[in-house]
């Protein structure tokens, strides 16, 4: 490359300069796709996003079209583009479509058209965060966004209706406090969930909070594992009494106990599965492998890195990893996943593992021994997750005098007062009462569980929290359900309430209203979903169901339980496994609603 004439001397040393200068701006177009002349053919892309550039580079030359999302991180990769982000904070704008897909790599949604304003999701891995975090968080948010949190499905928690004028400021904020939101939206490996009783746990195979924790800030500080072909999820569990929801996840570490004569060591293991998405009626596919705990980062890793190099760059709906496993096949994806290790993973037969303890559905709410003498974990009943300023602050103070000074988050929208002593029980349990609260909660109402809905998420059909409000005002002294139940509402086909495996499971859609055009909001009701060893898909009861109409619904339905049980002890999933979705519909519009 030649440097033109310039009209200002310069030294050989600084044309030097420029002319490296130059040929780097040059190879950097070309790495990202976006010219450069006769140099673009022969150029390899080089730096941390190459692999993600070369998957995009191989879709283009079977002549696809890049996903829009795809093309968005080509342009311009969120984590350089934070100047942007500063300025439109500063001017009150918002976002781009293109910039509101790039600052999710912030944690940051814009969800107009539901409100003029960003969510922001947090990463706290394993769920577990300290009480100073907690009241920290809420002095925070208090005075830049809505004055109030939600623990999510992923043992996580969330902040809304916050003015682009305060992003900046809520997500630095965030980072003040030892706490992050990096990643934890768009094609990104979202928040680690582990058992929330890690370490505390009498029944647990291991403590999965050094495993979490570990994958997390591997995540953290490698830019190549951002900007997936879709977002990721990771899971561990180590077969505590509240379930994690493991076989949910893409990746799914599940404690076992290994035993003797089977060609490996024995002892307690990480069993592998991968591909589960129940949004999509699917759970993590068994593998056979077993992994060493010390060895569960190497391993998520080379999948994920497996995963870029496969995923579907070009269609969103079939970008998950489900997919690449339904196409090239189990065995042919586990290849790759060992070829990026260099070596082979071990695998034993289902018989060489020991029967993992039971869960008990019951467990986040309520008080409960540690396997430590003389202390307890205290379930708190939060109203479909959501806690206010105030709240947050109290059970920081809570936590801090009369518990170990952690709050663990679950899966199932609450969180637990870990170490609690015998003799500060019962001062814990009033204060939690004194801010509002409850550790107890009905069989329907610790299950229920709901979306944000479209009262904050511009994806979702109906409002769900309102109407799973409604549904739990409704059944709640109506009818005694004596059994563990579980009704989540989701607002839309991403299933983030994983509607598909709840004993009840509502999906929202827009309801035909007469012969006319209109509609009104309401839902597909399905039964009989299951996580765990009884992991399956719930079966549709109802189709098209209005949302007004949905707490007599649920009334009626769990009334044919009752009636119809085989015994008192059948559950309610067991009942509706043992009829298909016309049966259960004619039993409960056989019930009449009080």
């Amino acid at each position: 490359m030649k440097i033109d004439t310039l009209p200002v001397e310069f030294t050989d040393e600084q044309k030097r300069y420029l002319e490296g200068f130059t040929t780097g701006l040059q190879i950097s177009r070309v790495g990202r796709g976006l010219g450069g002349g006769a140099a673009k053919a022969n150029a390899e892309p080089a730096g941390p996003d190459a692999a993600h550039v070369k998957a995009q580079d191989l879709a283009l030359a079977s002549g696809k079209k890049l996903a829009d999302q795809e093309k968005f991180k080509r342009d311009e990769h969120p984590f350089d583009a934070y100047p942007r982000l500063k300025q439109q904070a500063l001017t009150n704008a918002p976002p781009s479509p293109a910039d509101n897909f790039r600052w999710r790599y912030y944690g940051l949604f814009y969800v107009a058209p539901a409100q003029d304003s960003y969510m922001c999701r947090l990463r706290i891995p394993n769920g577990i965060l300290k009480h100073w975090q907690l009241a920290g968080l809420a002095d925070l948010i208090e005075p830049l966004c809505g004055p109030f949190s939600h623990v999510t499905t992923r043992a996580n928690l969330q902040v809304r209706e916050i003015p682009p004028k305060n992003a900046v400021a809520l997500i630095e904020g965030i980072q003040d406090l030892g706490l992050c939101s990096r990643g934890s939206g768009a094609d990104n490996i979202r928040n680690v969930t582990g058992t929330p009783t890690a370490g505390i746990d009498p029944q647990e195979l291991i403590d999965t909070r050094e495993y979490a924790r570990e994958w997390h800030f591997h995540i953290l500080n490698d830019r190549s594992l951002y900007g997936l072909p879709r977002k990721f999820n990771v899971a561990f569990d180590g077969a505590g009494r509240i379930a994690v929801l493991e076989d949910t996840n893409d990746i799914a570490f599940a404690g076992v106990e290994v035993k003797d004569g089977f060609g490996v060591e024995p002892g307690v293991w990480f069993r592998l599965g991968i591909g589960g998405i129940t949004g999509h009626k699917d759970f993590a596919k068994e593998t056979g492998i077993i992994v060493k705990p010390a060895d569960a980062t190497k391993v998520a890793d080379a999948i994920v890195r497996a995963f870029i190099d496969t995923g579907d760059r070009t269609n969103r709906l079939k970008a998950r990893l489900k997919y690449v496993i339904d196409n090239i096949g189990m065995e042919k994806f586990l290849g790759l996943v060992e070829a990026k290790l260099g070596h082979a993973l071990p695998r034993v037969p289902p018989e060489a593992m020991a029967p993992r303890p039971a869960f008990d559905r019951m467990a986040h709410i309520g008080v409960h021994k540690q396997k430590q003498d003389g202390l307890n974990w205290i379930g708190v009943a939060l109203p479909l997750g959501k806690a206010t300023c105030e709240q947050m602050r109290g059970l920081a103070r809570i936590a801090a005098d009369f518990g170990d000074g952690e709050i663990r988050l679950t899966v199932w929208q609450n969180l637990l007062i870990s170490g609690v002593s015998d003799t500060n029980v019962e001062l814990a349990v009033k204060a939690i009462e004194a801010i509002g609260l409850s550790i107890t909660a009905s069989n329907i109402r610790a299950g229920l569980i709901a979306c944000t809905g479209n009262a904050g998420c511009k994806f979702a059909a109906s409002d769900t929290k309102a109407h799973a409000a409604a549904i739990g005002d409704w059944c709640d002294g109506r009818i005694e359900v004596d059994t563990p139940l579980n009704i989540h509402l989701t607002g839309c086909h991403h299933s983030c309430a994983q509607h598909y495996i709840s004993d009840i499971g509502l999906i929202a859609a827009k309801v035909p209203v007469g012969d006319s055009d209109d509609t009104v909001e309401g839902y597909h009701l399905f039964a009989g979903g299951g996580f765990g060893p009884d992991a399956d898909i719930g079966h549709e009861v109802y189709h098209d169901l209005k949302a007004e109409d949905a707490p007599q619904t649920v009334e009626k339905l769990l009334k044919a339980y009752l009636a119809h049980r085989a015994n008192p002890s059948e559950t309610f999933l067991t009942f509706a496994r043992r009829h298909d979705g016309e049966s259960l519909r004619k039993l409960a519009d056989a019930e009449t609603s009080s």
